[in-house]
């Protein structure tokens, strides 16, 4: 069966269906009789290890492997020896893009947005590594896309299929979790960038490994001089192509608070302290804080604060225990009536101090176990058969990392920003408001930003 009349019956055959989906797929880790034919787009660090997930899943087929410098692939290749080993995605998805179903993109931050655009574009459900894009206006896009393509897209942020996020839903709506007016939020431990010190240009070049296709590396971004800083996640401190510390790390630590607190857009981003400051990485240390609207009942104005850098760490909360700290990656959420901490991923939240937990505990909601109770991937991995929706949705984790990209603004510019929420414009520092887009796409990449 060809793999887009494949793609199709995937995903009407369940609503079709009168048995209920938990007997049309097995149970985790079976071996379904209807797989997805899968293409792993970064096939090391963390990319190897998303495509490792969704062949753990069962429901897998490996068909393509696709990495800039191809002898990564190796490890998919050796139990996989079907799957054809590319270069170039676009190459990829020119010559297979038929006969794929579902891919996962480990790339480095400025390449999600073109290998989501055009999966979504080919009809291939897209699992990709969190920060969802790189700018304001790649996440736009890739909202409207989504949409536009009726696209099955999951972002990364794995925590966001865990008990975490449906605790939290719960306790939003049982009235637990109400009134919040701030959040420090941190990440105290140390970046791969932090020892480079004072960067005063890009780093000189470096003998490329061999069989590397820096151009498509590069992609849509400026394109530098091979180095090592560059390569192998050292990317991520590089204005040029990661988010820094943020866009690591927010994804996984205000996820549910963003989306069930219901947010959205600051109207204010503030760089309340930038340790380093310089023109091509992300700082030493940052603290940026953001002001979001009062939202209706129960949600009034209220602040994220960003604490990041080792020593950099929140105010310590006066209802905390003694002898107890704040998690070096967490968060301390503080309303009128109560005081919570938790830390990331799928890491719950605590009422703090602990006698109050202890008091209330009888009384708190029992958590469902809500969509699915397995896995992020797997939950993409039954969205993509059309048995889930995806948890991280790009409705969902675009607006998120939008969050994220006006923040990288901040540690990059120093300053207070005002952003207007219906135009989607800062509008009292043009700089700023350019770096919503950031670097036109370079010669060759203008496809992807035209819907």
């Amino acid at each position: 069966m060809k793999s887009i009349n494949r793609r199709s019956f995937l995903k009407t055959s369940a609503a079709a269906s009168t048995i209920p989906a938990f007997n049309i797929l097995p149970s985790y880790g079976a071996d379904p009789k209807e797989k997805l034919n899968l293409a792993i787009i970064g096939c090391s660090n963390q990319g190897g290890g998303i495509g490792g997930g969704a062949i753990g899943t069962g429901m897998a087929n490996v068909v393509a492997l696709c990495d800039v410098e191809p002898s990564r692939t190796q490890r998919f290749k050796a139990k996989h020896p079907e799957a054809k080993v590319y270069d170039d995605f676009r190459k990829m998805f020119d010559e297979m893009g038929d006969k794929i179903d579902a891919c996962t993109a480990g790339v480095p931050d400025h390449s999600h947005f073109p290998i989501a655009m055009r999966a979504m574009a080919e009809g291939v459900a897209v699992y990709v590594e969190k920060p969802l894009a790189h700018t304001f206006e790649e996440c736009e896009l890739l909202i409207a896309a989504e949409k536009k393509y009726k696209g099955i897209c999951q972002m990364g942020n794995q925590g966001h299929s865990g008990g975490q996020r449906m605790q939290f839903k719960t306790w939003v709506e049982e009235g637990i979790i109400k009134n919040v007016r701030k959040v420090d939020a941190c990440m105290n431990k140390g970046r791969r960038w932090h020892p480079w010190g004072n960067v005063k240009s890009f780093p000189p070049a470096e003998p490329m490994p061999k069989g590397m296709n820096w151009d498509v590396w590069a992609g849509t971004a400026p394109k530098h001089n091979y180095s090592s800083k560059f390569d192998k996640g050292n990317w991520r401190g590089w204005y040029d192509y990661g988010n820094g510390a943020f866009g690591d790390w927010g994804p996984h630590t205000l996820d549910s608070i963003h989306r069930f607190l219901e947010l959205g857009l600051p109207y204010e981003i503030r760089a309340d302290k930038l340790e380093g400051q310089n023109d091509f990485i992300y700082p030493m240390a940052t603290t940026i804080a953001f002001e979001f609207a009062e939202r209706g009942k129960d949600m009034p104005a209220m602040s994220i604060n960003w604490y990041d850098g080792v020593k950099n760490q929140p105010p310590h909360p006066k209802e905390l225990d003694k002898g107890r700290k704040v998690p070096a990656c967490g968060k301390v959420m503080y309303s009128d009536d109560l005081t919570f901490m938790g830390g990331t991923h799928s890491s719950g939240l605590r009422i703090i101090p602990e006698a109050k937990m202890k008091e209330m505990g009888p009384d708190l909601p029992k958590i469902p176990r809500g969509d699915t109770n397995q896995s992020h991937m797997r939950n993409f991995m039954l969205a993509a058969m059309g048995e889930e929706e995806c948890n991280s949705k790009f409705a969902v984790s675009g607006p998120l990392t939008q969050v994220f990209a006006l923040g990288c603004i901040a540690q990059r510019l120093g300053g207070t920003f005002k952003f207007d929420t219906k135009t989607k414009q800062i509008t009292n520092n043009k700089r700023a408001n350019q770096l919503l887009k950031g670097h036109p796409p370079r010669k060759g990449w203008e496809e992807y930003y035209k819907m």
